[in-house]
């Protein structure tokens, strides 16, 4: 295994992570997402503060730089074992963990959906349906979250690729330690549920 070029694709990954449109865009609409929402620098938090135009764009870009990060893998290094995993985890780390907002980015779950997409499109699709009816059922956008990066791993698993599995854990890991005070308020209750959201309670999602 070439560890140079290995380590080399997991840095850049990093890197394209780190890039974050939720923090363009609010600085230019002169909106602090540190105040308000959630907190967060995501898709979500964007759509609550800025609108819905605002949170596809940010989401749409947070899926395409994972997608992008396993596509490059795939291009340049595809023959190294578990390098499109490891791409799209380090992409997934960057955008939740930049180095200069000190740590503090988004909750990483748009672009935890475009690794698994980029990774393995048609089982995403699947992925994507059952998260759709768990958080509509649920009404608990965390509850389909939880779904989505814990079915990833668990089907990779299953179907033998232990490495990569092991690999995706580690974004699995990164945004469930994310999503915490969500589940503490689901488990007090208090959690913002999407009817009540769009109601116009918008305090906490």
């Amino acid at each position: 295994m070439n560890i140079a070029l290995y380590a080399l694709i997991v840095f850049l990954s990093y890197l394209l992570g780190c890039s974050n449109m939720a923090l363009y865009l609010s600085k230019l609409k002169g909106v602090d997402m540190r105040s308000g929402g959630s907190k967060n620098l995501g898709a979500s938090n964007a759509l609550v503060l800025m609108g819905w135009r605002y949170g596809v764009l940010v989401g749409i870009h947070d899926i395409g730089k994972a997608a992008l990060a396993v596509a490059l893998a795939r291009h340049f290094a595809g023959e190294l074992p578990g390098i499109t995993a490891a791409a799209g985890v380090a992409c997934v780390l960057g955008h939740i963990f930049p180095f200069y907002l000190r740590f503090r980015g988004g909750k990483g779950f748009a672009s935890y959906l475009g690794m698994t997409l980029a990774l393995n499109w048609k089982f995403a699709l699947i992925v994507l349906l059952i998260v759709a009816l768990v958080t509509f059922i649920s009404d608990y956008i965390v509850v389909g979250t939880v779904s989505t990066v814990l079915i990833v791993p668990a089907y990779t698993a299953l179907t033998g690729s232990l490495l990569l599995a092991a690999i995706l854990s580690l974004a699995t890991a990164a945004i469930l330690f994310k999503h915490r005070e969500n589940f503490s308020r689901l488990c007090q209750g208090t959690e913002i549920g999407l009817r009540r959201a769009h109601r116009g309670d918008d305090r906490k999602i």
